[in-house]
């Protein structure tokens, strides 16, 4: 059963294969539970557990390499793509990194497309040749599931289809692999496994963990949200809020530290961050835009924004 009351669960084949009232009371629900949580979790999306499985599979073999291994693919590029090491992010505005590794796998395009020469290219372990396969057919997976949920959240706002989908199309979305080992006798007693924080783009995809943790923040109390197996869960992120004027709220969320014997135990999880393409304009909805609710913030592309949050968060030196 879902432990947490406030998250509402959706399914995605009362959109996908419903019927048009059943198709505009999921978007509803979707859009309405995204506007006073920040998350919904989603049944009924398609994604083969086999291949979420054996995505964990192959990510726990990469983990588990010697540090000297793993760091042959550490591309210092700011984290876009390959391995980013234990304690090299933080939360924005935390004063410690976070208790965590992760792998980053993005878009790829065609040579000779306009964004080949801005998108780098990914980067695979020669010691896990499987692992190219598997992640992009789990990048596959959940980009289509994205397309699905920002084309109901469309319908929400009575946008045209494809507002949201346009800028996903060959958007810079990412899969991140993380990895939370388990807590040190040394850990800085301030730190966490992932710091308070909210998500940079439009919409995050999370698989299930492999263990519990996840907490959001509601009316100034955390609440766990976890998946069970078979379950996704979505939220807002900035960019999303930003271009609804705050309609939707990006929600503040967290991974804590286990307790007791849990301490000696790793977590892995596998979100898929869903953004735009860089030049995408993220610019204010006209219906969000009230008396009451003014124009809150100036148009950006998403490339931009997406560079002062790194900086925020420690993964690109300025």
């Amino acid at each position: 059963m879902l432990k947490q009351p406030l998250v509402t669960t959706l399914n995605l084949k009362d959109y996908t294969h419903g019927t048009s009232e059943q198709r505009k009371e999921f978007a509803q629900k979707f859009g309405e539970s995204l506007r006073n949580i920040g998350f919904i979790i989603l049944e009924g999306h398609g994604v083969d557990h086999n291949l979420l499985d054996k995505n964990y599979d192959v990510f726990q073999k990469f983990f588990g390499l010697p540090v000297e291994t793993k760091s042959k693919y550490d591309t210092n590029e700011g984290g876009v793509r390959g391995y980013t090491g234990f304690g090299k992010e933080k939360a924005k505005d935390a004063k410690v990194a976070d208790l965590k590794e992760f792998w980053h796998v993005g878009q790829q395009v065609p040579d000779g497309h306009p964004l080949s020469y801005i998108y780098p290219k990914n980067v695979w372990v020669e010691e896990i040749p499987e692992m190219k396969s598997l992640n992009l057919g789990l990048y596959t997976e959940l980009e289509r599931v994205a397309k699905i949920m920002l084309e109901a959240l469309a319908m929400y706002f009575d946008l045209r289809q494809d507002f949201f989908t346009d800028m996903i199309t060959n958007g810079n979305s990412i899969i991140r692999a993380i990895h939370y080992p388990p807590i040190g006798e040394d850990a800085d007693p301030n730190a966490v496994r992932a710091g308070a924080h909210e998500d940079i783009n439009l919409i995050t995809i999370l698989p299930e963990a492999t263990e519990s943790g996840l907490e959001l923040l509601s009316d100034g109390e955390w609440h766990p949200v976890e998946a069970e197996k078979g379950q996704l869960i979505v939220d807002a992120g900035d960019m999303l809020s930003r271009i609804t004027n705050e309609f939707i709220p990006a929600t503040t969320h967290r991974v804590v530290n286990p307790a007791g014997a849990a301490k000696n135990t790793s977590r892995f999880s596998m979100p898929f961050f869903v953004h735009p393409y860089p030049n995408a304009l993220l610019q204010t909805i006209p219906s969000t835009i009230t008396d009451e609710n003014p124009e809150k913030y100036p148009t950006i592309t998403a490339g931009d924004f997406l560079y002062q949050r790194l900086v925020e968060i420690g993964l690109i030196k300025e």
